[in-house]
């Protein structure tokens, strides 16, 4: 364990070294989580305690963790490549752009990154070169990533600590407002919209039906460029590849990232749509990235759409859909005191525990042996995400420990 003759000693150096109020904010929330083996969907701490993963690190391990094909593919990558150089193009690289142009309607071009901040770095950049604008429309509570410009798109919390809010270039409105979004792009001065299909760190509130084919619509109206944030919400966790187009917009720009790399590789990518990709025939070079679509990364995506797209892969991510459903609405029908609202799209799930909250059922949880996180932004809600390759007996599991863990706190607030 590197050096370390036990878990103390991981955490001291922890907090010495690496993040200290983070570390100590886990042991206080009772998540005294150090990572040691992973296999599937399960983690296992190094003092032994083993949990399902139902956090997925924000869906970076939809196909589980250290996936065998996905592990092979990597292997047999590294025999023969690298992370190659970023000014030429590759057959990997290549191909991998195409399948994600082919897989997204109305995208052209693909610039590849290491993250999704970087990404949607990116897509700002791309909507301010295509309209010749400045100011960027996002919603309260958003969350879009801790790089330049895409920190500035989200949560005070985080673009004020170190100065990247900046009120007239970058505006919020409030998820679901049709009303203020449409007053807002009124002006036409906007370079684009950026919203998650459906808001993660804000505890996956649902997009009111019609409410984002009408801000699509506004966004034309106005001449503003649509951004769709499917950091979390794409690569098939609605039931479909892109969660957005179900909600019947084709977007100027998609976002991608998290689980494109299948947690073994960082890649992310920004798929362009034909108003927005000019610059690249312009200057090629005006964006650069030293690890953006490195040779082992699309290696490796292009695997984890491939997976993705199975058909056997979609089956079974509806019948895990219906199982988990049924679930819920029974917990709930039990404990609707505890539980007071389920927020859900396929396998996108936020569950509402109004004043007893979300972070001790979180904890409680993580004893009982599942790991699902909070919602920073909304802590009454319980980011609850089940993997795509769930068997049914793992996801029985789950929800078992679940309704255990929800008794055993609501019992205490009796």
């Amino acid at each position: 364990m590197y050096g370390y003759a036990s878990k103390a000693e991981v955490l001291a150096d922890a907090r010495r070294y690496w993040n200290p109020d983070k570390t100590t904010f886990w042991q206080d929330e009772g998540v005294p989580l150090v990572v040691g083996d992973r296999s599937g969907y399960r983690l296992t701490d190094v003092d032994g305690h083993e949990v399902i993963d139902v956090h997925l690190n924000g869906g970076t391990y939809n196909l589980g963790h250290r996936n065998p094909e996905l592990v092979a593919t990597l292997t047999h990558a590294v025999r023969h490549l690298d992370i190659g150089n970023h000014h030429f193009p590759t057959p990997g690289r290549a191909a991998l752009a195409r399948r994600l142009v082919e897989a997204t309607p109305g995208a052209d071009k693909v610039v590849f990154g290491s993250s999704g901040g970087e990404a949607v770095d990116v897509a700002l950049k791309s909507a301010r070169y295509a309209t010749g604008r400045r100011k960027i429309v996002s919603v309260v509570k958003a969350y879009h990533g801790h790089t330049g410009l895409a920190v500035a798109t989200g949560d005070s919390r985080f673009s004020q600590l170190f100065r990247s809010d900046n009120p007239a270039e970058f505006v919020q409105v409030p998820f679901n407002d049709l009303d203020a979004m449409t007053a807002t792009l009124s002006g036409q001065d906007t370079a684009a919209v950026i919203m998650e299909t459906i808001p993660a760190t804000y505890g996956f509130p649902m997009p009111e039906p019609g409410y984002l084919a009408a801000v699509k619509q506004a966004c034309e109206d106005t001449g503003t460029l649509y951004i769709a944030d499917e950091v979390q919400t794409g690569l098939g966790r609605t039931g479909e590849l892109w969660g957005v187009y179900g909600e019947g917009v084709t977007p100027d720009v998609l976002v991608t990232g998290k689980g494109l790399g299948g947690g073994l590789y960082p890649v992310s990518a920004a798929l362009l749509g034909p108003a927005v990709s000019g610059w690249l025939e312009r200057d090629g070079f005006a964006h650069m990235a030293t690890f953006g679509g490195a040779e082992l990364g699309c290696a490796v995506a292009a695997k984890v759409l491939e997976i993705t797209q199975r058909p056997e892969t979609r089956a079974n991510v509806h019948r895990r859909i219906d199982q988990v459903t049924e679930g819920l609405a029974d917990l709930r029908a039990e404990l609707p005191h505890a539980l007071t609202g389920i927020r859900q799209k396929g396998l996108v799930i936020g569950l509402e525990f109004g004043a007893i909250g979300a972070k001790q059922v979180m904890t409680e949880l993580y004893r009982q042996g599942v790991w699902a996180i909070f919602s920073t932004l909304d802590p009454a809600v319980l980011q609850f995400k089940p993997g795509l390759l769930l068997t049914e007996q793992e996801t029985a599991e789950i929800l078992t420990r679940l309704r255990d863990a929800v008794r055993k706190v609501a019992g205490s607030h009796v």
